[in-house]
């Protein structure tokens, strides 16, 4: 399965969260799955860091480049699937994820039960 963690799975797994849960750390964990973290996710991080809404370890983009994920960047070709989204979700992030996975055809693992009613797009509520 190719798998887009939704920006609280990478935070919750570099950290070990237990709010990860089993499930969810059973996907990431799984050799047969690749696992995607979006710029969306990074510059969504790095935003509430620099606010103070975030802490985040001195070592960050190290740890994170030490994971077995594969980036996605942002393309021009995801911005322009915005505009085919219904206006289910309002965050900006989220909606970013959105199109990357429905451009990527990857599903995303996340919490969000609005993710969720985006019928073309597949999810897992973890």
């Amino acid at each position: 399965m190719r798998i887009l963690l939704d920006t609280h799975f990478v935070l919750w797994w570099l950290a070990d969260d237990p709010d990860l849960g089993e499930r969810a750390r059973d996907l990431i964990a799984a050799p047969e799955n690749l696992i995607f973290y979006s710029a969306a996710s990074l510059w969504e991080i790095r935003i509430k860091h620099a606010l103070g809404k975030l802490d985040l370890p001195d070592d960050f983009a190290e740890v994170l480049a030490g994971q077995a994920f594969e980036p996605l960047a942002i393309t021009a070709y995801h911005v322009h699937a915005l505009q085919d989204l219904p206006q289910l979700h309002r965050d900006p992030f989220d909606r970013l994820l959105i199109a990357q996975a429905r451009c990527e055809r990857l599903t995303i693992l996340t919490r969000d039960g609005i993710i969720g009613q985006y019928d073309d797009v597949a999810t897992i509520l973890a």
